[in-house]
């Protein structure tokens, strides 16, 4: 590999790294407006093992801010992140997959009583990625839960 190709992996990887960054941030700030914004267009997201939903951005987007409203603090954690770019069906060369694990530590809002717990939750995304004139966006994005814990 030439220093030019080793130079343009490190920016991607630096790239992608940020768009993880910035999805968990989005979601953990409550900016639904932003959230498609982060998918290419048609993307889509699979919260379903953890009761959620899956669809089109726009939609989950919308789930996301009805049902996590209940909680006044969220903090995603995602960590042990995997990049391995050109690896999706339709490999163009400007795609990647990125397996990570996450930790989302929830408190819930003020008011809702003695008997609402707060919320732990542990698992694993795995985004597929391309590139797109605007940068990497999210073709899809499927959380898989492996654990929860409510504490009172």
């Amino acid at each position: 590999m030439t220093q030019r190709a080793e130079l343009a992996t490190v920016l991607d990887r630096l790239a992608v790294d940020e768009l993880v960054t910035v999805y968990a941030v989005t979601v953990d700030d409550g900016d639904w407006t932003a959230y498609p914004g982060l998918f290419t267009p048609g993307g889509r997201a699979d919260y379903r093992s953890s009761g959620g939903i899956e669809g089109e951005a726009g939609q989950v987007a919308g789930w996301l801010a009805e049902n996590l409203a209940r909680f006044a603090v969220r903090q995603h954690l995602i960590v042990n992140r995997r990049v391995r770019f050109g690896i999706l069906e339709h490999d163009t060369g400007d795609t990647a997959r990125v397996r990570a694990d996450y930790f989302n530590p929830m408190r819930r809002t003020e008011g809702d009583g003695p008997a609402a717990p707060d919320l732990e939750c542990g698992g694993r995304y795995d985004f597929g990625l391309l590139r797109t004139p605007e940068g990497w966006r999210i073709g899809e994005v499927v959380a898989t839960e492996k654990w929860r814990r409510t504490a009172r």
